[in-house]
């Protein structure tokens, strides 16, 4: 399974042919499931102090019933260095713990037919009344240091078939159609979905938006190796 999130376009004309003829099933999962450090929220690790510090797995157990924030400001991908976890200035409170943040699942499917790709996905648990995304992500094998991705709408390259909001119980489908199909990871690309909750409510359309200011990565999926 892929455990990172591409820097330039040269990477899309690296990844392997896309996937034709076979239902593809993925399973989400989150930073701390892949013994990744958390990335987009935040806990406050002395109350009142106004620092906030990412929560590595070995500190799961520390900080599962902390309440987690926005930092105050965009704060760089960095999930392999469990060094690199702050402090950070404090933003707004998030209104739930890391607790309930993991708690959420998905699954989807990807197929494609005649160069058409098809995602379908299913979540339980995400933020009640949430506004989401979702994100086609590739990453170089192995990643670069400092780490970074190419991130692209899910669909049309504007973010119009990206957004989708979870119900009053965390419940989301989601389903998008789209051509060309997508490329799976290769030799020298990691491919992902990933779905980032919008804490301002707000969506920004073919960017993902300030990350762990107002744009949170929740869980992601890697797509299999072409031929797997």
């Amino acid at each position: 399974m892929v455990k990172s999130y591409c820097v330039a376009a040269a990477c899309l004309l690296a990844a392997a042919p896309a996937l034709a003829g076979d239902k593809v099933e993925l399973t989400f999962t989150n930073h701390i499931q892949d013994n990744l450090v958390e990335q987009h929220v935040f806990v406050e690790r002395e109350p009142g102090s106004g620092k906030l510090h990412r929560v590595t797995p070995a500190e799961l157990h520390r900080y599962q019933d902390s309440p987690l924030y926005a930092a105050g400001e965009s704060v760089s991908n960095a999930p392999f260095d469990h060094g690199e976890v702050g402090p950070y200035a404090r933003g707004p409170a998030l209104g739930f713990t890391l607790r309930e943040w993991l708690a959420a699942t998905g699954t989807a499917t990807y197929e494609c037919d005649d160069d058409v790709g098809v995602v379908k996905a299913r979540f339980d648990d995400l933020v009640p009344d949430g506004i989401y995304t979702m994100w086609y992500a590739l990453v170089p094998r192995p990643p670069l240091v400092p780490f970074v991705t190419l991130d692209i709408p899910l669909g049309a390259r504007d973010g119009a078939d990206s957004p989708f909001t979870a119900d009053s119980k965390g419940h989301a489908d989601y389903q998008a159609v789209f051509s060309p199909c997508l490329q799976m990871s290769g030799r020298q690309v990691d491919a992902m979905l990933a779905i980032a909750w919008h804490s301002d409510g707000q969506t920004y359309g073919a960017t993902v938006g300030p990350l762990s200011r107002v744009s949170h990565i929740q869980m992601y999926v890697g797509f299999p190796m072409e031929g797997r």
